[in-house]
């Protein structure tokens, strides 16, 4: 029997304490191998003091990037994941019911996740999602279906929490598609060891009808090479605790491009900026003022293709995100209107609470299958950018009355904390207004 790393692109590469406890390591046989890493493997510190001293110094890398290889093709549409995947899509749904689930209320309420929740997510390896074998990560084959399938059921538990566990993949799944080899050999070895960096990606700012190819954080190039940054970015997630941006700024003369930013670099600024939904993620406004980068720091050649694809695999992982809570609603629903009596009977016979059920199920299954088909698309390296905005206007459609009608399916109960709808309303508004933060 091979292990979960060998079997499911490494989700349990780590194999420590969260995964091992998981009900679904007895039912694949992996129990004994799950004990095994467990034993042997040193847990993970995740020390703010060594993290605070980190610094990117740039290493000459092999000459040629290594990339994940393109996922194989099928032969046929099916959408359907395979073995590896649905192994991977339960453990994940048993993490989230077991620890994002029962810390979600107290996460939105501080504004920021349990510090032993982030370090159980970064033993699963989360952030080397996206990376390749060869470098020290998770990913044999380029995957997006199998980001959205982990966005999708992490957002199961929590859709704030899933953003704050899987916001620092996004920096490490840029460089695996994007990074040259001197970039992948000078930041990748920090999310790949023990004590993984914290990264975020900010594309978002602080203005109405914010579109992502018309951006006024600008980068101009700086007396003697290299590049001087200067903007405001909104919403990022766990900017707090970043060691390193991946910040989209107008370059001049060529358009929209991604740059690499350390914080230890000074001109970065960080002031908390709750939200209201996904407060979990720590949300906050990122100011660069005068950032003075190297040539290093830009990421894939200020390459238009390359950047309207980030976004585009940005937009698929909030609609997995969506999915995820929307799913969850309706698990939730379906129970409690066949429980809850009015008038004698379960509200579940009036046709009214029927339908409306019946239309979320619907709809969130309309949802996965766009979000789906997008993915394989970008994994087949075929053109998907209209599948994703087919699947981003369904989300964000969608996925706000799903969560309006939650809570209204409630009645009063809806709008009070002590049930978990009114969260989930709040966090499904969020798809339709964010940009960034994730990335498959």
């Amino acid at each position: 029997m091979t292990t979960v790393a060998e079997r499911s692109m490494g989700i349990g590469l780590k194999a420590l304490r969260q995964i091992a406890a998981l009900e679904v390591i007895d039912r694949v046989g992996l129990r004994g191998p799950a004990e095994r890493a467990l034993y042997s493997v040193t847990k993970n510190g995740m020390g703010a003091a060594a993290s605070a001293g980190r610094t990117f110094t740039i290493v000459r890398g092999s000459g040629k990037p290594e990339r994940a290889r393109p996922a194989s093709p099928k032969g046929v549409f099916d959408l359907t994941p395979d073995e590896d995947q649905q192994m991977i899509v339960e453990a994940m749904k048993e993490f989230a019911a077991a620890e994002l689930r029962p810390v979600a209320l107290a996460a939105d309420t501080a504004c920021a996740a349990p510090a032993e929740l982030l370090a159980s997510a970064s033993e699963l390896g989360l952030a080397t999602l996206g990376v390749p074998e060869e470098l020290g990560g998770s990913a044999a084959e380029r995957s997006a279906v199998t980001g959205v399938l982990v966005a999708e059921a992490l957002a199961h538990g929590d859709l704030g929490l899933a953003v704050a566990t899987l916001a620092t993949s996004a920096v490490p799944t840029a460089l695996g598609l994007w990074g040259d080899a001197d970039q992948q050999a000078t930041y990748l070895p920090a999310f790949t060891g023990d004590e993984v960096a914290v990264s975020a990606l900010a594309i978002l700012e602080p203005r109405p009808l914010f579109d992502p190819f018309v951006l006024e954080t600008k980068a101009r190039p700086a007396d003697g090479g290299g590049y001087v940054l200067d903007g405001v970015k909104s919403l990022v997630a766990r900017a707090a605790d970043a060691e390193l941006f991946l910040v989209a700024a107008e370059l001049q003369d060529r358009g929209p491009a991604l740059f690499l930013v350390p914080t230890s670099g000074g001109g970065v600024s960080v002031t908390a900026e709750p939200a209201m939904g996904v407060r979990a993620a720590a949300t906050a406004t990122v100011a660069f003022d005068g950032v003075v980068l190297p040539e290093a720091a830009l990421l894939g050649g200020a390459d238009q293709d390359v950047y309207a694809e980030c976004i585009h695999r940005a937009r698929l992982a909030w609609c997995a995100v969506a999915v995820g809570a929307s799913q969850a609603a309706l698990d939730y629903l379906v129970p409690y209107v066949n429980e809850r009596v009015a008038f004698g009977e379960p509200i579940a016979n009036r046709q009214a609470v029927a339908f409306t059920v019946s239309d979320i199920a619907i709809e969130t299954a309309g949802m996965r299958l766009a979000t789906w088909r997008a993915a394989s698309r970008a994994d087949a390296g075929k053109d998907f950018f209209r599948e994703a905005a087919v699947a981003r206007q369904l989300c964000v459609k969608h996925g706000a009355e799903i969560g309006s009608s939650a809570v209204q399916l409630l009645g009063g109960h809806g709008y009070t904390k002590e049930y978990p709808v009114e969260r989930w309303y709040r966090d499904l508004r969020t798809a339709g207004v964010y940009e960034g933060a994730l990335l498959v």
